[in-house]
C-alpha cells in the first residue's frame, strides 16, 4: 500500500497543492502521550490534513472502502530518546559519544512486546486485520466503518484541485491507555493500494552523453568562438570532475575513510552498480574496490515501478556510490534498497540500517516539498533519526535542486525530510577547481540558461530563464533547533513570523551539473543494447554522498569514533578555517560568472545536431549564497582545514 506521497530523486519535485501543517517535531523533546479527545481517548494530532476542508467536503466515504494503516509505535521512552539523542551528540555534553549498540537502543527505547501485542489486539478487536508488526509500527488493513471505529473519526471524501482524496473529518484518536504507545498513524488520509504481484524491474535509462567541448579543470577552455558574457569571454564547462580533483578540493589530505561504513538509501537497485563501479574506478584513477567493500541489502521484491520511474533510481545509486568511493576510497559501502519511492518502503530501509547498524554515515539524495509531508510521517521519521542518534549514526540529505521550489510549485518552501532538525541539510554549489587540482572557488548552486542566437552572435534572452538551484530556506514546520542559534540569522530563521525556525542547508558541497561529478553507468544504447557509459551530473544528489564522503574522512581522523548526528559539531565550527565562506559573488561584488555548455539534441549523438547554451552561476531563485551562513550553502563547504579539525 502507498502510506504517503512518492519521494522523488533530488531535483524531481512535485507540485506543491497541499497547504502548509504545522506540528512536526524539532529537536525539542516531545511529550510521549497524545494530547486529550473527548470520551477519554487520545488525540492524534496531524491526522486530519488542512486542505479536508468543509468547502472541500464532498461526503462520507463509503462503509465499504478499503483502508490500510500503520500505527506507528512511540516505543518505552519517547521523550527519554529525544534527550539522550540530543546529549549524545552534544560536544559540550558529558554523554557526548557515549553511544549505545542497536541492541541496546532497542532495549531502552524500543517498542515492548506488550505494547505490539495491545496495539495489535486493539486493532484487531475494533474489525482490523493486522498484516505485519514490528518494533516500529502495526500494519493493518479493514473497511472504512472498521477504521473509522478504531480511530472514532469519519472518514469523507475531499475536492482538491481535480481530484478527490480520502481523510478524516475530525482528528482521529486512540484509547487513553494506548497513548503513550501509539506515537501517529498514516494511511487514514489518501492512501491507495499498490499492485500485490511481483514487477520485474525495468532496463537502465536510455543513454545520455555530453557533447563538448569540454574544460579538464574550470577555465581550462575558453569558448573564444563564442559570445561574451558579463563582459568576457567565458570557459567550456568541465567535462566532469572526478574523485582526486573533489579530495583536493575538500580536503582530504592523506585520509581515505578507512574503517568507516557510509550506507546509501534510495528506492530499488541498479542490476549493474558492481560492474559499472569497478570499471568507473579503473577509468578514473580511483582505488579499485575491495572484495566485499561493496554489498547491498534490497528487498524482496519492487512495487510501483512504473509510477515511481524505477530506472531512473539506477542512476542516482551509481552516482551516489561512485561519488562516496571516489571521495573516501578506503570506505565500506552498503546500499539499502527500498521497495518502492514511498515513505513506507524508504523508511523500512532507514529502518534496517539503525535496527542493525549498518554503517556510520547515511546519505540520501531523495525528498519532497515540505507541503507534501504530514506530521505523522514527520514524526516517523524523525523517530528513526533519533534512535540513529543514540546509535552513533548520521543522516546525511539532499537539500533538493529547484531553489525556494517557487518555479517548480509556486509557493516557496523547503524540502523534506532534510527539514528535519535530526540530519543533516547538504546545499549545493557551483565549484572552480583549477591546474594542478587547486580549489579556485564557489558560488552557490543557481542556474540561469539562454540559448546561442540562430546567427551565433548573441545569447537570446540573457541571462535567460531559471532552470534548477540548490535547495534550502526556512522550514514552515520545524521550530529552530539549538544548534542554529547564534549562527542563522534571524533575518532568515523569522522569515516565516515570529518564531525562529529550522532554516536549511547545513553545509554544502558541488551540485552545479555544470561544474558536476563525472559518473559511469550502463545504458540502453541508441541500437537497444546495453553498453558502460560516462556522462556529467549533479544536484544536491551529488553534494550528499560528497559530504558523506568527507565525513567519512572526518570520522577516520577521529581515529575511528563515529561522528553520529554531525550538525552540533558541524556548527561549533561556524566561522573557523574549517569551511569555505561561499557567496556568489567570489571575484568580487558585481563580477557574475557563466560557463559556456553544448549539448547534443538527442542526447546521445550529434546525428539531430548540437545545442550551446550559456549557464550563469549563483543565481539560485530568491536563494542567495553571502558571508557567513545562507540558505544556498549553510555554514559553506569543507576546507583542507575541516578534516583535520576532527583529529
Amino acid at each position: 500500500m502507498r502510506i504517503s506521497r512518492a519521494r522523488s530523486r533530488a531535483g524531481l519535485s512535485m507540485a506543491a497543492t497541499l497547504p502548509l501543517l504545522a506540528g512536526a517535531l524539532a529537536l525539542g523533546i516531545p511529550s510521549a502521550s497524545a494530547d486529550s479527545a473527548p470520551g477519554g481517548r487520545d488525540a492524534l494530532q496531524g491526522t486530519k490534513p488542512a486542505w479536508a476542508t468543509a468547502q472541500a467536503d464532498q461526503g462520507a466515504t463509503a462503509d465499504s472502502g478499503k483502508v490500510s494503516v500503520r500505527v506507528h509505535l512511540a516505543g518505552r521512552d519517547a521523550a527519554g530518546l529525544a534527550a539522550y539523542a540530543a546529549a549524545v551528540s552534544d560536544p559540550q555534553s558529558s554523554s557526548y559519544g557515549k553511544y549505545l549498540s542497536a541492541e541496546q537502543a532497542q532495549a531502552r527505547f524500543g517498542a515492548t512486546q506488550q505494547q505490539i501485542d495491545e496495539v495489535s489486539h486493539w486493532l484487531t478487536s475494533n474489525g482490523l486485520t493486522v498484516t505485519g508488526a514490528n518494533q516500529h509500527y502495526v500494519s493493518a488493513t479493514g473497511d472504512v466503518a472498521a477504521a473509522e471505529k478504531t480511530f472514532s473519526t469519519q472518514l469523507h471524501n475531499y475536492r482538491k484541485g481535480s481530484r478527490t482524496y480520502r481523510a478524516p473529518s475530525a482528528t482521529a484518536s486512540v484509547p487513553a491507555g494506548l497513548g503513550r504507545a501509539v506515537l501517529a498513524v498514516s494511511g487514514l488520509d489518501n492512501a491507495p493500494h499498490k499492485s500485490s504481484q511481483d514487477e520485474v524491474l525495468p532496463p537502465p535509462d536510455a543513454v545520455f552523453r555530453n557533447a563538448g567541448p569540454f574544460s579538464t579543470y574550470y577555465g581550462s577552455n575558453t569558448a573564444s568562438s563564442l559570445p561574451s558574457a558579463y563582459g568576457s569571454k567565458v570557459p567550456y564547462a568541465v567535462k566532469g570532475y572526478t574523485g582526486k580533483q573533489l579530495r583536493s578540493a575538500y580536503g582530504a589530505g592523506s585520509f581515505s575513510g578507512k574503517g568507516v561504513t557510509v550506507a546509501i538509501t534510495d528506492a530499488y537497485a541498479s542490476p549493474t552498480i558492481a560492474k559499472d563501479a569497478a570499471e568507473y574506478a579503473k577509468r578514473n584513477g580511483d582505488a579499485p574496490y575491495a572484495k566485499g567493500q561493496l554489498r547491498q541489502v534490497l528487498p524482496a521484491d519492487y512495487t510501483a515501478t512504473e509510477e515511481c520511474g524505477a530506472s531512473g533510481w539506477y542512476g542516482e545509486e551509481t552516482l551516489d556510490v561512485e561519488a562516496v568511493h571516489a571521495v573516501a576510497p578506503a570506505a565500506d559501502i552498503v546500499y539499502v534498497g527500498g521497495a518502492s519511492c514511498y515513505d513506507a518502503d524508504l523508511l523500512d530501509s532507514l529502518n534496517k540500517v539503525v535496527d542493525h547498524r549498518l554503517a556510520d554515515i547515511v546519505s540520501n539524495s531523495w525528498g519532497d516539498v515540505e507541503a507534501n509531508e504530514t506530521p505523522d510521517v514527520a514524526a516517523a521519521y524523525d523517530q528513526v533519526f533519533k534512535l540513529g542518534a543514540v546509535e552513533g549514526i548520521g543522516f546525511y540529505f539532499s537539500s533538493g535542486d529547484a531553489g525556494d521550489n517557487v518555479a517548480s510549485t509556486g509557493t516557496k518552501q523547503v524540502d523534506v525530510p532534510s527539514n528535519s532538525a535530526w540530519v543533516t541539510s547538504v546545499g549545493g554549489t557551483s565549484l572552480a577547481v583549477g591546474k594542478g587540482d587547486a580549489y579556485q572557488w564557489e558560488t552557490g548552486w543557481g542556474t540561469l540558461k539562454a540559448g546561442l542566437a540562430d546567427d551565433g552572435k548573441s545569447w537570446t534572452d540573457f541571462p535567460g530563464a531559471y532552470t534548477s538551484g540548490a535547495g534550502g530556506g526556512t522550514s514552515s514546520t520545524v521550530k529552530q533547533p539549538s544548534y542554529q542559534r547564534g549562527v542563522v540569522p534571524d533575518a532568515l530563521a523569522q522569515a516565516n513570523g515570529k518564531t525562529r525556525m529550522r532554516t536549511e542547508p547545513d553545509i554544502a558541497a558541488v551540485a552545479d551539473p555544470n561544474t558536476g561529478f563525472l559518473v559511469g553507468q550502463t545504458q540502453t544504447l541508441p541500437d537497444g543494447s546495453l553498453g558502460y557509459d560516462e556522462y556529467r551530473i549533479g544536484g544536491t544528489s551529488l553534494a550528499a554522498p560528497v559530504i558523506a564522503g568527507v565525513q567519512a574522512l572526518a570520522q577516520q581522523a577521529q581515529h575511528g569514533r563515529p561522528i553520529g548526528f554531525a550538525n552540533p559539531g558541524i556548527y561549533a565550527r561556524y566561522s573557523s578555517k574549517a569551511y569555505h565562506d561561499v557567496t556568489d559573488h567570489p571575484l568580487g561584488a558585481g563580477r557574475d560568472l557563466a560557463v559556456a555548455r553544448v549539448d547534443f539534441a538527442n542526447s546521445a549523438d550529434a546525428s539531430d545536431g548540437l545545442l550551446t547554451s550559456l549557464r550563469s552561476l549563483g543565481k539560485d531563485a530568491s536563494l542567495k549564497a553571502v558571508k557567513g551562513y545562507d540558505d544556498v550553502t549553510g555554514v559553506g563547504t569543507p576546507a583542507a582545514g575541516y578534516v583535520n579539525s576532527y583529529r
